[in-house]
């Protein structure tokens, strides 16, 4: 697996990255089967994950990588549903396609966790900000 772009690692960046390379070689099958729509929807759902996490991990605030972390989050599961179809047109190897619904699971459970984590953070600061504006003497 390649490392990720700094000392720390970063698993989403990570797990996202090697997804869409899985991606690309189940898409590759599907355009030498001449299946080019449903290649083009796996290819645009399957790469924007980890496209938006990149993107995510470059906010300039947390909002902004709430929003960027739940558009990844869409695009995994619509990724899934692809993939879902895929199985079950049996165009390409059950296997082939298990694997990555698999991992398209995996990635979908730690953007749910992130993007959860983050919008309580920010409901907290949110919070703390109105209270400490109104002045309130809890």
């Amino acid at each position: 697996m390649e490392p990720s772009y700094s000392n720390k690692k970063n698993l989403i960046l990570d797990k996202s990255f090697e997804f869409a390379l899985i991606i690309i070689t189940l898409v590759k099958v599907l355009r030498s089967k001449r299946e080019f729509v449903f290649a083009d929807q796996l290819l645009k759902a399957g790469t924007s994950i980890g496209a938006n996490v990149e993107e995510a991990n470059a906010s300039v605030s947390k909002k902004e990588f709430h929003s960027k972390m739940g558009i990844s989050s869409k695009e995994a599961r619509e990724t899934r549903y692809w993939l879902r179809l895929l199985k079950k047109s049996k165009i390409i190897d059950e296997k082939l396609v298990d694997d990555a619904i698999r991992e398209s699971e995996e990635i979908n459970r730690i953007l749910t966790s992130i993007v959860k984590t983050t919008k309580e953070s920010l409901l907290k600061a949110s919070d703390s900000q109105t209270k400490a504006g109104t002045g309130s003497r809890s």
